[in-house]
């Protein structure tokens, strides 16, 4: 098996780790072996020197991508989706952040409960695979007084075994035919049809100036801007 067009710290961080852990715990189906591995190096400063190179693609295609949508169905009709993804954010985490809405408090009048924060359940997805419920609890005593807790459960602390990354249960599930994890080609051509007039507009449009930001931070400050007109606010990175 022959695995082509990772970059190298791609395949550093992702490709090889997955293989490795495959080998150790011998799950290779019969007939696959790692045979070996070529790298070529990628630092983050050449990766930025790349970026320079090619400046005109990062206008179009931008470092990081922060939008709302809605789902026109029953169900979801009038919920907000927000969209926030960007390269090197202040943390590299993958999770669903669902925020509950607030619920009527009149049997608490006059109490802090008004100003309480909003209940949410985080899907977390990587790298610290789980889910957490945040909810206010009443602290010990005669007054009302609350708090924000959580209820936390994680893959890594609950079971014996670590999870597998998503490289290393992919290259798995091809080895051994697998497809259930992989997108059918009317999907993905259904998803271009969405996406394809959005980056259409972009390229016939020239930019009015890029919205940028420090690496390490939270992202540009217009993507708190575009929370702020919905008034509401980003979850903070941790």
């Amino acid at each position: 098996m022959v695995i082509f067009g990772a970059a190298g710290d791609l395949t550093r961080r992702l490709v090889v780790p997955a293989l490795y852990n495959l080998v150790c715990a011998r799950r290779l189906p019969d007939g696959f072996r790692l045979v070996g591995v070529d790298l070529s190096e990628n630092s983050g400063r050449g990766w930025a020197d790349g970026l320079g190179a090619t400046i005109q693609q990062f206008v179009t295609q931008g470092g990081g991508e922060f939008e709302a949508d809605h789902i026109d169905n029953w169900r979801w009709a009038g919920v907000p989706f927000y969209l926030r993804t960007g390269k090197y954010l202040k943390s590299r985490q993958t999770e669903i952040a669902i925020r509950f809405h607030q619920a009527p408090y009149s049997l608490f009048r006059g109490t802090d409960v008004e100003r309480m924060h909003p209940n949410w359940m985080i899907l977390r997805i990587q790298p610290d695979e789980g889910v957490a419920l945040e909810f206010a609890a009443k602290r010990p005593g005669p007054t009302v007084q609350l708090e924000t807790v959580d209820m936390d459960f994680a893959y890594k602390t609950w079971f014996d075994m670590p999870p597998n990354t998503g490289y290393e249960t992919l290259i798995y599930d091809c080895m051994i035919g697998d497809a259930t994890l992989f997108q059918r080609a009317d999907n993905i051509e259904a998803g271009w049809r969405a996406v394809q007039p959005i980056l259409d507009a972009w390229a016939n449009r020239q930019p009015e100036g890029l919205p940028n930001y420090v690496a390490g931070s939270d992202g540009p400050a217009a993507a708190d801007e575009l929370l702020v007109r919905d008034g509401r606010s980003w979850r903070q990175l941790t």
